[in-house]
């Protein structure tokens, strides 16, 4: 018999710790987020992953209700310890739990959006920074509003191809920032849209960057107009991931030339240490259209620079992981 200890199971349902990264194979085992335990208690946990299979809010191609999971098998992939560049583990500063997806009557968008408020508003009360994984990008509205009731009206640094923010009465993945305006939820004159490539003649107040001044200007200059007009606020990061160009992130419903590369994207998030973040969600992931996987790679790697941005603040904590 061997001398070495046993390696123990899926660590998505052994672990007794919230921290630290267990090694196991990418290719077997449960798709819980980054390979973090699936639980519902909240105590002491820092960012809590859930996703929402919603996509009846499409306005093009369904298919992102399979966005969550489609994330989460991604993720596997990335659940090896440090990360590059941060040249840390995340989750040896961060507790971080998947708390599954929130559950709603199938169809319903009314149901939808009072079920995603009340599961966004226990995770809030309960002091948890939310990683939200779409669903269509119509799913922000109800969580803008758990947030609001928390924060007051908050920056919304908003990536996209399309701004959403059309002025109708209709509720679907276009208009739904237009009324998260009209019930103060977000202030327009302190948010921002980054890769619009779409048009629409109202700002509504907001700053946009285009892909081409994108493209033309650079990361660095994106960075400090992000900080400029979000800056010194309570801001919610909303990332839809047909800001990327189709040949990046194919996966998606309404794709659009002429978008971000994944280094750009990659770039603008890492550099944006000094804002004050609230929430990410990470939206319009349609497994049905990718091609190996890059679009749902695309969306794991970004939403775990995210928690990167979150653990840089903190001091590593120790505990035993297994």
């Amino acid at each position: 018999m061997s001398d070495k200890p046993e390696i123990p199971g899926d660590h998505a349902f052994t672990a007794d710790s919230l921290y630290g990264t267990v090694d196991q194979p990418a290719y077997a085992g449960a798709t819980s987020f980054m390979r973090r335990k699936y639980t519902r208690d909240l105590a002491g946990v820092d960012v809590a992953v859930s996703g929402i299979p919603f996509d009846a809010a499409t306005t093009n191609r369904p298919g992102a209700r399979f966005g969550p999971r489609g994330i989460r098998q991604a993720s596997t992939q990335l659940s090896y310890g440090g990360v590059w560049p941060w040249g840390f583990d995340p989750f040896e500063r961060l507790a971080v739990i998947d708390y599954g997806d929130c559950h709603f009557e199938i169809g319903n968008t009314a149901s939808m959006l009072a079920a995603v408020e009340a599961h966004a508003a226990k995770i809030i009360e309960a002091g948890a920074i939310m990683l939200t994984l779409g669903g269509d990008h119509f799913v922000s509205l109800p969580l803008l509003r758990a947030h609001a009731r928390k924060h007051g009206p908050v920056s919304l640094v908003h990536f996209d191809a399309h701004s959403d923010t059309w002025r109708e009465a209709a509720y679907h993945h276009g208009t739904m920032f237009f009324h998260a305006i009209g019930e103060g939820l977000i202030d327009p004159h302190r948010s921002i849209h980054v890769g619009i490539r779409s048009d629409n003649p109202e700002t509504h107040g907001f700053t946009v960057l285009d892909a081409p001044w994108v493209h033309d200007k650079g990361s660095a200059a994106v960075i400090a107009e992000i900080e400029r007009v979000a800056g010194g606020h309570k801001a919610y990061l909303t990332f839809d991931i047909d800001c990327l160009d189709p040949s990046y992130a194919p996966g998606t419903g309404t794709p659009v030339v002429g978008g971000l590369t994944t280094h750009q994207a990659q770039s603008i998030m890492r550099g944006l240490g000094e804002m004050d973040f609230v929430a990410m969600d990470i939206v319009e992931v349609a497994p049905i259209y990718d091609v190996g996987e890059i679009t749902s790679l695309a969306a794991a790697t970004l939403a775990l620079d995210f928690l990167c941005l979150c653990a840089a603040k903190r001091e590593p904590v120790n505990v035993d992981s297994s």
